[in-house]
């Protein structure tokens, strides 16, 4: 039986999504660990270890239930806004911080769909699975806040210490667009097409 504060037995329902927390977030540490180990240094860089991420991402997805929802033209435009917040900030910011994003020297043709598949299989498990379990256990502000972070660790490995902020602050916006929809679509159309902008731009 589960516990909560003082002893006091936690629902079975409720306890079941704690597990389901800590199983996400033990499966999205070993899929870091398993991209930084592939990769070494250039983590950001690495097309196969990035491939590899999101593979492994997108089973932890599926193992939990996500599935691909049907695509409706309000959370894809939602998406496209939510990426357009994103890319400007970071356009008129970008002299003057560095990101290994900026630096790439691969064919982007062949990067591209390696981001896409990142991106998306990121917001899959982090605003599909995870924020709908810590939803369950806490409420809407607490998966925000929860996810937020997580998000902001997890880019840690391509982008450094120094980049928390800016990362925890996409973070935010894309569990805002979580909120606003309901779903993971439009923060996954986001978080890519973000990217995407920020290595052909």
């Amino acid at each position: 039986m589960a516990l909560g504060a003082r002893g006091v037995p936690l629902p079975a329902f409720r306890g079941a999504e704690v597990a389901r927390v800590l199983l996400l977030g033990g499966g999205i540490g070993a899929a870091l660990a398993l991209r930084s180990a592939l990769a070494g240094p250039a983590v950001a860089a690495s097309v196969p270890a990035g491939a590899l991420f999101a593979l492994a991402l997108g089973g932890l997805a599926a193992a939990a239930g996500v599935r691909l929802p049907r695509l409706r033209l309000c959370d894809a435009a939602t998406g496209v806004a939510g990426a357009a917040l994103l890319v400007l900030p970071w356009l008129l910011a970008r002299h003057g911080v560095t990101l290994p994003m900026a630096r790439f020297s691969a064919d982007l043709a062949w990067w591209t769909p390696a981001v896409v598949a990142v991106a998306v299989s990121e917001e899959a498990v982090l605003r599909g699975a995870l924020f709908t379990a810590l939803e369950r256990c806490g409420g809407p502000l607490a998966a925000l806040a929860a996810t937020t972070m997580v998000f902001a660790l997890v880019h840690v490995p391509l982008y450094g210490v120094g980049a928390l902020p800016l990362d925890a602050a996409v973070g935010l916006l894309l569990g805002g667009l979580r909120l606003l929809t309901g779903g993971w679509v439009a923060p996954a159309a986001a978080h890519a097409l973000a990217d995407v902008a920020g290595g052909w731009l």
